[in-house]
């Protein structure tokens, strides 16, 4: 994106910022080894996906405005949220939910508009729900913003004919019944559905299952959904690390759990391709006080960040369950829900709407980091949502359009996509505040087709600034460009018709002769680097 005049305004306001630090806080130094020399497994670009669920603003308006509306849409689809989400390269996105999945009849949501019935949303609080976005609207979305379809099934009140029914509805060749059936609903060609999710929380508003049932009713399920795309079996409730393992012993392979029944070539053949996690940041680890969305302490930010580091512990554990049934690493971490979810305001917009600051931008920076320093297994990631709703990249009010300082962390980590990630050693001293001690800096380091290395340095100390020297083994780096997002207060945030103080600023980064690069990191910020 070509730099505007407001982005080195951006960058004097930073430089002035960082010349008056050290007077207010004390800076760290920090060292960061990337080893250019020892690639890594490849970055999956649906790390980078996103989340749409049938759910206050988060449809109706913030994508769908209708055709016949003042805001600029195509197709009924708003023109400016697909432009942004365009900009960031959006790989995939998860639909219709959520909980709202499993109320969710696809038959409702096809046809003409004035026909289709009017539903309740009894996922999310009895609202009203006019079917008017539907799967042909959906596919149209997807399309139009250049990504793959996640469709997940209705598990808890549909059936395995209801699912194979809406695949052959979008995929069945032209001159099938359902194909047929398609093109008089306006889409003669057939559609392709990459990823299948069977179930979404199934241990919840998914069904209320056990372990050992949901296996049993996936097996049910794969029987009828396995030719149509790859599968994303249900999550477990976040460090269930036993539900994962009793998943994968009873549900992996074709065999029944005990019997060698089965055909050699058929029990290697895993009837999981992705395994779903599901995992929230709030202040802690307690779903009833999740700090609110602005005007929060320290203490909030300090738990929040511990919160969020603990995603790393999530994926170690669970991969470590894969290992054990999946030893040569067939099957994936889909991360289909993450992303802050804080308290709600008796003031918010809609359901689930929720202010966007500085904080979140960190959370989303350590996040993509953790998922990215586990390239091996997770393969896929659904940021919690993608439009109005909790962590949004973009908000929207009428006709207006905002995007959040989420959205920013987005646009400067969309390097990364496809990379090959570069292990990378990080020596800092921890961030401490209370009874909260974490590491004070995330790394994380790709290198793209062309050679270029992408480095993001997550600095999540909200007071010190960081002195940070990188070394590469492996390469010579002549040249290395950064930008950086940040504030003056934690909870920094845009408003709409205002100047946005997290629009991405441009950041000094030197190189020395020693193959070093020296940047600094200031407190609370997100820093990219580009080094050639």
């Amino acid at each position: 994106m070509p730099l505007s005049i407001g982005h080195f305004a951006r960058a004097a306001v930073l430089l002035a910022c960082l010349a008056t630090q050290p007077a207010l806080a004390e800076s760290f130094d920090a060292q960061v080894l990337i080893r250019a020399d020892q690639p890594g497994a490849a970055i999956d670009p649906d790390i980078y996906g996103q989340f749409v669920e049938h759910l206050g603003r988060g449809v109706y308006e913030g994508i769908w405005v209708g055709a016949d509306s003042p805001i600029p849409n195509t197709r009924g689809i708003r023109d400016d949220v697909v432009a942004a989400l365009r900009r960031i390269r959006v790989p995939v996105i998860r639909w219709p939910g959520g909980c709202f999945a499993e109320t969710y009849h696809w038959r409702d949501g096809i046809g003409p508009r004035a026909q289709r019935p009017r539903g309740v949303n009894s996922a999310w609080g009895d609202e009203v729900e006019t079917n008017e976005f539907g799967t042909h609207e959906f596919m149209d979305l997807a399309e139009q913003v250049g990504a793959q379809p996640f469709i997940s099934v209705n598990l808890a009140s549909g059936s395995p004919a209801e699912a194979q029914a809406w695949m052959q509805y979008l995929t069945g060749p032209p001159g099938s019944g359902p194909g047929q059936e398609r093109a008089r609903n306006g889409h003669p060609d057939a559609w392709k559905v990459p990823f299948i999710g069977i179930g979404n929380e199934t241990w919840g508003c998914g069904g209320n299952m056990t372990a050992e049932f949901y296996s049993d009713v996936y097996r049910q399920y794969a029987s009828v959904l396995k030719p149509y795309g790859t599968l994303v079996a249900s999550d477990a409730n976040a460090d269930d690390y036993a539900w994962t393992d009793t998943l994968l012993q009873r549900a992996l392979h074709r065999h029944a759990p005990g019997t060698t029944t089965t055909l050699a070539y058929l029990s290697k053949q895993p009837q999981i391709s992705l395994v779903s996690v599901h995992f929230y940041t709030f202040s802690g680890n307690d779903w009833g006080n999740k700090s609110p969305a602005t005007g929060f302490s320290e203490a909030d930010w300090a738990r929040a960040m511990a919160r969020t580091w603990k995603t790393d512990e999530v994926i170690s554990r669970h991969s470590a369950v894969l290992d054990r049934h999946d030893p040569d690493g067939k099957v994936g971490i889909a991360f289909s829900e993450w992303g802050a979810w804080w308290a709600a305001d008796k003031n918010r917009a809609s359901n689930l709407y929720q202010g966007n600051t500085l904080r979140d931008a960190v959370i989303a920076g350590l996040t993509l980091n953790i998922f990215q320093n586990h390239a091996a297994r997770v393969r896929m990631a659904n940021l919690a949502q993608m439009v109005n709703v909790l962590q949004a990249p973009v908000l929207t009010r009428g006709k207006e359009m905002l995007l959040t300082p989420t959205y920013h962390v987005f646009e400067i980590y969309e390097p990364h996509q496809s990379g090959r990630l570069l292990p990378s050693q990080v020596i800092a001293p921890d961030y401490a505040y209370g009874d909260v001690t974490v590491p004070a800096i995330s790394a994380s380091a790709s290198r793209g087709a062309d050679g270029t290395i992408t480095l993001t340095v997550v600095n999540l100390d909200p007071v010190r600034a960081a002195n940070v020297t990188i070394r590469i083994a492996g390469t010579v780096a002549r040249k290395a460009d950064a930008r950086v997002i940040t504030a003056a207060n934690m909870d920094s945030h845009p408003d709409f018709g205002a100047p946005d103080p997290l629009e991405p600023a441009v950041l000094v980064a030197r190189v020395s002769k020693g193959n070093s690069i020296s940047v600094p990191a200031p407190a609370k910020s997100i820093v990219a680097l580009t080094i050639r």
